[in-house]
């Protein structure tokens, strides 16, 4: 559950994203949003993430986050919402974590 008082102040916040299974239209205005207002999204593949962005009109700035530089990439990420960037999780489809990229990122968050 998230807790607003364990938020640093001026700290950027993790949007943890579901996306599309299948078909592009099953995407909420929600995501959407936030995809379109993030300072930057990582992808587990982002040549599939870059299509579905693109069908939505969305040009944000892509992190790939993967199986092979996730370890290296969190204390990265960590620092970049500390000094108060955004940022958007997804994977390839659905809602990303568990055996997903981006679990040890959020798991001890």
């Amino acid at each position: 559950m998230f807790d607003s008082d364990q938020v640093s102040e001026g700290a950027g916040i993790l949007y943890v994203v579901a996306t599309p299974i299948g078909n592009l239209e099953d995407i909420t205005q929600r995501a959407i949003r936030v995809l379109t207002e993030a300072d930057w999204i990582l992808a587990e593949d982002t040549r599939n993430t870059s299509a579905m962005l693109q069908a939505y009109g969305i040009s944000n700035s892509l992190v790939s986050l993967h199986e092979h530089n996730e370890a290296q990439r969190i204390e990265g990420i960590v620092e970049r919402l500390h000094r108060g960037e955004s940022g958007a999780l997804v994977s390839d489809a659905g809602t990303p974590l568990i055996n997903d990229p981006g679990y040890q990122l959020v798991k001890d968050r």
